[in-house]
Parts: C-alpha cells; structure tokens; sequence
C-alpha cells in the first residue's frame, strides 16, 4: 500500500512541476474582486459594478448581509446597501469564498460527489471558523471565514488526477491516504500561486499540527478547532482526537473540556454562519 502511494505522490509532484497537472485557478469573478480590494483609490460603487455583473454572486452577497449574524434594523435588498454594511474588505473575502465554489465540481460522478462533500464540509467549517473568531479572538471573521473555505483546496488537483486514473478510484483507501498526505503542500502551493494572504497560505499544511507551537492564536487555530467541531461527536479519526493535545484550544482561551458545552451554546450562531454560504 504503502508503494503505490508513495508513487502517486511522485506522479502527481511532478505533473505538478512539468505542468501537467495545472493547479486550479480563481474564478474570474473572484480575481475582478481581488482586483478591486487590491486597488487603494477604489470604492464600493467599482465593487457593485463588479459583483452585479455576476447574478448569482451578487444575490448572495445579499444574503449574506441579511444573516442573522449581520442583520440590521431592517431587510436589505439591494446590492449596494448589503456592501455598505459589509464594508470593502469583508465583502471581498467572503466574495472570493463563495466564488471559489464553481471550482468544486468535475466531470465524473464518483469525483463530482468527492469535490462537492469537501465544499459542503469546508463550508461548514468555515462557518464554525467565523463564530469562533467573534468570540475568541480579535482577528477577522471575514478572514476566518476565507480561511475554512480554502483550508482543503489542495484536494482539487488530486481528485483531477484521480479522475484521470481509475484505478484510484475504484481504490478509495489509496485515495484517501494521498488525499490525506498531500492536500496540505499541494493547497500551500496553489495559495502561494493565488499570491493570498501569509497568514492564509499556510493553512492547509499547517492546520492538522495539533501540536503547533506559534505565539498567538491566528487563523491557523482558529481552523484546527473549527474542523475539530465540525467532527465531534462523529465515528472519525477526527471525532476522537484528544482536545488536551491540541495547543489551539489554549491560545484561542477555549478550555477542551467545555469544548461540548461551548459548542451548544454557539450552534444557533454557527448554524447562521453555515447558512450564508450554501
């Protein structure tokens, strides 16, 4: 077992290397608004013309304003309105993130259902992120959110390969350990190219080192114990983790134990957060 996926690990490193295997690109949506968030005279009527060029982009945007986790006094349905709540920077991410979902979807069924249950379980996560940054940290929640929606992003490479080799396919243990072994370098490597954020790029590597010693909570943290909820309680690797060995839950001031507790008392809000982004 062992050999054959140490093989596709080399196969897929080099087709990566000798552009074979392309990494995935942003949707062109999502670089016209990073465009837009990178340029320091621009405002938010040149980031409606952008997002309302898109139909489906812009009307959840919207919903995203009207969420019980932002909602105001009253209902907003217009673009312009729901940006100006949001502000410039949370807008763009949460653009980005909700762009990027077209990139989940391939050609096969067995792959198309693979891609689509990692967006739905990267969602979930990245809704759990969003709360968890309100409440326990200082940082972005818009980052945070960004940061779940992209923390398995290099998946999508691999799941083309496989779709290419059907042998990995109708072997879905071998697939799964490459899955497990190489989605973290492979989605540093395609952030890196996505020129995103330094605190972002190392999140897919670096958010399943339960014992990472960095010297404050970051975005990383805020990821580990997202994906952590996400599983408790479940018959998973992942549902059985000791929360004592994973140093995030210290930095973020979560105390492991209360980690059930902690978790009902935020469902409403996490279940908000999980909803704008369907």
């Amino acid at each position: 077992m062992s050999q054959v996926v140490d093989t596709v690990r080399q196969d897929i490193i080099t087709a990566i290397k000798t552009d074979k295997l392309v990494l995935p690109t942003l949707p062109e949506a999502a670089l016209r608004v990073r465009e837009v968030a990178e340029d320091p005279e621009a405002d938010l009527n040149q980031l409606a013309d952008v997002i309302g060029s898109d139909a489906a982009l812009s009307a959840r945007i919207v919903r995203v304003a009207n969420s019980p986790l932002l909602r105001g006094n009253r209902a907003i349905d217009d673009l312009k309105m729901a940006l100006s709540r949001l502000g410039m920077e949370y807008t763009c991410n949460i653009a980005t993130g909700l762009a990027m979902q077209q990139m989940f979807q391939a050609t096969s069924d067995m792959v198309d259902k693979r891609m689509r249950d990692s967006w739905t379980r990267s969602s979930e996560i990245a809704g759990i992120s969003h709360v968890l940054c309100r409440h326990y940290t200082n940082l972005r929640p818009d980052q945070a959110t960004l940061a779940g929606l992209i923390h398995k992003i290099g998946v999508l490479p691999i799941l083309t390969y496989a779709e290419e080799h059907e042998y990995l396919l109708k072997d879905s243990f071998t697939l799964d350990t490459v899955i497990n072994q190489l989605q973290g370098p492979i989605g540093d490597l395609i952030l890196k190219s996505w020129d995103f954020p330094a605190e972002l790029i190392k999140v897919p590597t670096q958010h399943m080192k339960f014992d990472r010693e960095v010297p404050k909570a970051d975005y990383t943290d805020i990821v580990t114990v997202a994906m952590l909820q996400s599983h408790l309680g479940s018959d998973t690797a992942l549902g059985k983790v000791d929360y004592h060995k994973v140093t995030a839950f210290s930095r973020l001031g979560m105390d492991p134990d209360m980690q059930m507790a902690e978790a009902e008392d935020l469902s409403a809000e996490m279940e908000a957060a999980m909803e704008f982004l369907q």
